[in-house]
């Protein structure tokens, strides 16, 4: 093959198919990373401590704060989180609760002016069994969505594409926030 070895006779790479594969090492951190953070190396006790520009962090409240997922479903995938480590919902005070309500409602609407968002998918994974990733810790999905972000990557190739890099959307959400 001009020079190209043909890796289907190799022994060590196994039966060869027409699967194309897009490696992403720099997702072993969190694939290979099994056990549950507790509160002593808690991803979402330490954010806040950080700046916001190096913890991705979008908007601070008085009990809770926006940020972006490190692994994200989609562009834009913020979480809002509670500054105390409560882990379930009904856990949280009221005064969490409906700060964490009306900062989804504020990343709702700041999404839908930067990025042009036609929906979005909201949730909470409470516990280890139900998903979580970081189940010792509260926080809240706002995952934008729009009506062509259905391409074929997700579906045939299990990878999604995301056209801005974390930074640049962090700091385009945050600029547009409004502060009071």
């Amino acid at each position: 093959m001009d020079g190209v070895e043909d890796l289907s006779t190799t022994a060590a790479v196994g039966d060869p198919d027409d699967m194309q594969r897009l490696w992403v090492p720099h997702r072993m951190v969190y694939v290979a990373d099994h056990r549950q953070p507790d509160h002593s190396d808690c991803p979402f006790c330490e954010a806040p401590k950080r700046s916001d520009e190096d913890a991705l962090i979008v908007a601070r409240g008085k009990t809770a704060y926006v940020l972006l997922n490190l692994f994200p479903y989609n562009n834009g995938h913020m979480l809002v989180c509670p500054y105390r480590h409560v882990s379930l919902y009904d856990d949280a005070t009221d005064e969490e609760v409906a700060e964490i309500a009306a900062l989804t409602q504020t990343a709702m609407r700041v999404a839908r002016e930067v990025m042009g968002c036609q929906g979005f998918n909201i949730g909470m994974n409470q516990g280890a069994i139900a998903g979580a990733g970081v189940a010792s810790h509260l926080h809240q999905h706002i995952v934008p969505r729009w009506s062509s972000d259905a391409n074929f990557f997700p579906i045939i190739a299990k990878t999604k594409a995301l056209p801005q890099l974390l930074g640049d959307v962090r700091a385009s959400l945050a600029a547009a926030w409004p502060h009071p």
